[in-house]
């Protein structure tokens, strides 16, 4: 059974495999899209077919929407497009399988080497909204391509940010016609670093109109997001799953670069998006589809809330120790007494307190949905090694933010911190590399691993660590979010770390120790 739009026209073999199909006119949604486009989206990764894509479906199935959405893929690999369908399962907590046929989107267009076709888009008044999910770094203008891009002409740019750009001139250039340049990237402020990239071009350019067109904010808008929703890479369960009903094809492939490749995305049931609602051209209403719209103000409560207490800093938790503890799945940590105990002291009495409730969402209804039934399901194949990768980078926002807002209150103490310290001296411990069986693991990805990894290369199970050198990593505040030392938190990090390192089974012995302290 091969997935393309002539076979979905089976619907009674597909509904009889378990499979949602699409409810409207598929071929006629092509082809208003295509005339009159909506919606175009940069990098139709998993989370995005996931969440804005099933949202748009959602709204063609009950006619709120009658376009789709266009995708935009770096080039073109020559794989199988499936005709621009994919399968979306949703893993949810009841142990129930939702299988989805996503047909909403009309179109995948290719920055490298489908130039005129973007353009083509890029020119039509009906366009409202370009959204995207490239990762942080991808806004980025430190890379050398960047740099060659700001001094070079639009029609030479090579980098993505500056492809965007001269996508966006093109706009300027074609009528100046409103659009809603919308990240939904996971990091904070997000629209103010793609408004940034667009602006270092306009002026590198050279073009007054472009740069007005850009920065003034009535034409061109930058919202700021905050998006929620875990989708692990394709899992091997899943693709075999799928197999099993017929499909052919669809187990996953991992490229030269470590990613998984699959026609279909497992992910779970909750999800988040919240956007600043500012779109100069109109928008679908997608809040019909659960989408929250707000204030920029909003936003970034609901942003910190998330990534500073509620969600992130546990995740992080639960990875540091399901790595050292030999944890293969989240959800197999969440039946670890001890590891409960860790993250839900640290988020509801050491994150709470500085917590300031966004209205929009409750802070103690998320992080009940989160450790009741997020983090739990035993059907989401989510691994405490994905969620370890680029740990120097993510303590500050999920913890160092928290630690600020105790040395700044006036009623609260930064001694009082029990497990947030125990976090940064696991932390250390991982950085050794060696699991609390004595046995080696390796680290997962970090650009900053070798580096933090020297401020613990003397240290041995069984040896007491030599506290100056551990100083000297404690100090960063690029890292922790403040210098721990001043912070006076050094002395029971490297107390816990002390601990942690006495010898084989310490991890656990220590760990059990503090979360059922009182």
């Amino acid at each position: 059974m091969e997935l393309n739009a002539l076979s979905i026209k089976d619907s009674a073999l597909w509904e009889k495999k378990g499979y949602r199909l699409p409810c409207y006119d598929r071929e006629a949604m092509i082809a208003r899209t295509k005339e009159s486009p909506l919606w175009l989206h940069f990098g139709a990764g998993n989370i995005f077919k996931a969440l804005h894509g099933m949202a748009a479906q959602r709204l063609l199935d009950e006619g709120v929407l009658d376009r789709g959405i266009i995708a935009v893929e770096r080039r073109d690999n020559g794989g199988d497009r499936h005709d621009d369908l994919a399968v979306v399962v949703t893993l949810k907590a009841d142990g129930s399988v939702e299988k989805n046929i996503l047909g909403a989107l009309a179109e995948t267009c290719y920055l490298y080497g489908g130039e005129a076709r973007l353009k083509e888009i890029f020119r039509k008044p009906s366009l409202q909204l370009v959204s995207f999910t490239i990762t942080e770094k991808g806004y980025s203008l430190d890379a050398e391509d960047v740099k060659a891009d700001l001094s070079a002409a639009p029609e030479a740019a090579e980098s993505y940010m500056g492809r965007v750009a001269a996508l966006l001139l093109e706009r300027y250039r074609a009528g100046a016609y409103p659009i809603a340049m919308v990240s939904t990237d996971n990091c904070s402020h997000n629209g103010d670093k793609l408004k940034a990239a667009m602006t270092a071009f306009a002026e590198a350019w050279g073009d007054e109109g472009f740069k007005a067109y850009v920065t003034d904010g009535k034409k061109v808008s930058f919202p700021w997001t905050m998006i929620d929703k875990i989708t692990p890479s394709p899992d091997l369960s899943v693709g075999a799953m799928l197999e099993k009903d017929g499909l052919e094809g669809f187990a996953p492939v991992r490229n030269a670069r470590g990613t998984v490749k699959a026609p279909y995305v497992n992910a779970e049931e909750s999800e988040y998006l919240v956007l600043e609602d500012d779109f100069p051209n109109g928008r679908p209403a997608l809040e019909k589809a659960g989408f929250l719209f707000t204030d920029r103000e909003t936003v970034d409560k609901v942003e910190r809330m998330k990534v500073c207490t509620c969600l992130n800093p546990l995740h992080t938790a639960l990875a540091i120790f399901g790595c050292l503890l030999g944890y293969e799945k989240i959800w197999q940590e969440m039946q670890d007494e001890d590891l409960k105990k860790l993250i839900y002291t640290i988020g509801y009495r050491e994150g709470l307190p500085v917590v300031t409730d966004p209205g929009i969402l409750r802070p103690e209804d998320f992080i009940k949905t989160v450790l009741t039934v997020r983090f739990p399901n035993p059907f989401m194949p989510d691994t405490p090694q994905r969620i370890a990768t680029d740990t120097s980078q993510k303590l500050s926002i999920r913890f160092g933010e928290t630690l600020k807002a105790y040395l700044a209150s006036d009623t609260l103490d930064v001694q009082s911190l029990r497990l947030i310290p125990l976090v940064f001296a696991g932390w250390l411990r991982y950085l050794m590399g060696i699991n609390d069986k004595g046995e080696r693991f390796e680290p997962s990805p970090d650009p900053l691993l070798e580096t933090a990894q020297r401020f613990v290369a003397d240290c041995r199970l069984g040896e007491k660590p030599e506290r100056a050198k551990l100083e000297g990593l404690l100090r960063r505040q690029d890292i922790f979010g403040v210098d721990l030392v001043e912070a006076g938190l050094a002395d029971k990090v490297c107390g816990y770390f002390e601990e942690l390192t006495a010898g084989v089974g310490a991890v656990r012995e220590t760990l059990h120790k503090h979360v059922t302290e009182e």
